[in-house]
């Protein structure tokens, strides 16, 4: 496999999202599969409501769809497509619930735990079989250091960890129009190419898949946004990107790789603790993108600011993984 074909299947994906926005967002609009907009958000987002949702329908679609066409179909591409599934799967759930049924909380906790749970074995069951062999112990390695750690079974409970850390922080993130889609975009090319490096050709083929993708549903979702991915496409997007790690066995990379994803998770955990323990708020909203809006940057500057700043991260940690 050589660059070239990265960019055909990168280009090919983008078509397929573009080619399906015109079609699945006027369905949307017939459904009444409108976006809720919650009170205590910014005031001038209550002009959102309305706006479909459950959008990510676009990004898995294209993505299967590319990757099934220029893809040998290993058991690599099929654990990542089954992860980006399952998990999209359960967003689309949670969306209905909250879109259709209007319940505003969607899925209950106990039901996403055992949902994701169950995706999680089958996907822990799949590496099993897949690294009996070449990782029976589970070693994960430690970034710039030769330190490895072996969890055997216990690979079980990091993979939920990852895979659940990974799609929350995700989720978080998908508060502004084309904030996800294009910080997804870059992580996923940075991955593309260390995929690439490792000879891992098709999860790089399935990185590249899912940049087009982003980059197709981004022509919609771009501010002022005329879809929204909803939790179907930002545990999609979670799910992918965690396996993208797990099979390119950078657990502990990612948390570098998706730097502004932790941000966004942790700036909820500080505010929620400071606010519990000592009455305070140490941000004006949370996640932390809110904060900025509150500070005076325009939606859109916060957007190009934060794809910046995972451009930043996201291809510094590949030049010093590269080194």
């Amino acid at each position: 496999m050589d660059l070239q074909a990265l960019l055909l299947t990168a280009g090919g994906a983008c078509a397929v999202a573009l080619l399906l926005g015109p079609i699945c967002i006027p369905i949307l609009h017939r459904l009444k599969f409108g976006q809720s907009i919650r009170e205590e958000g910014p005031s001038h987002h209550k002009s959102k409501a309305g706006t479909p949702t459950m959008g990510g329908v676009m990004i898995i679609l294209a993505v299967i769809v590319t990757t099934l066409k220029f893809s040998i179909h290993s058991v690599d591409l099929l654990t990542l497509l089954f992860a980006m599934l399952a998990f999209g799967l359960i967003g689309f759930a949670d969306d209905f619930i909250k879109v259709v049924k209007k319940r505003n909380l969607g899925l209950t906790a106990r039901q996403k735990i055992i949902l994701q749970l169950a995706a999680t074995v089958i996907l822990f069951a799949a590496l099993y079989v897949e690294w009996r062999e070449s990782n029976p112990t589970f070693a994960v390695s430690v970034p710039f250091t030769h330190f490895v750690v072996d969890f055997g079974l216990f690979y079980l409970l990091f993979l939920l960890f990852i895979l659940l850390g990974t799609t929350n922080a995700v989720n978080l993130t998908d508060g502004l129009d084309g904030l996800l889609s294009g910080t997804a975009a870059i992580v996923f090319a940075a991955y593309a190419i260390y995929a690439y490096w490792h000879t891992e050709y098709d999860v790089a083929l399935f990185c590249a898949a899912m940049v087009g993708a982003l980059l197709g549903f981004l022509a919609f979702n771009r501010h002022p946004a005329r879809v929204f991915m909803g939790d179907t496409g930002s545990l999609a997007i979670g799910g992918a990107l965690a396996m993208v790690a797990v099979l390119t066995h950078s657990e502990i990379g990612l948390v570098l790789f998706g730097l502004v994803f932790v941000i966004e998770a942790l700036s909820v955990i500080i505010q929620v603790f400071s606010f519990q323990v000592f009455g305070k708020r140490v941000f004006r909203m949370s996640p932390i993108h809110h904060h900025f809006e509150l500070s005076g940057w325009s939606e859109w500057g916060v957007v190009l600011g934060f794809w910046l700043a995972a451009f930043i991260t996201s291809f510094g940690t590949l030049a010093l993984l590269s080194r």
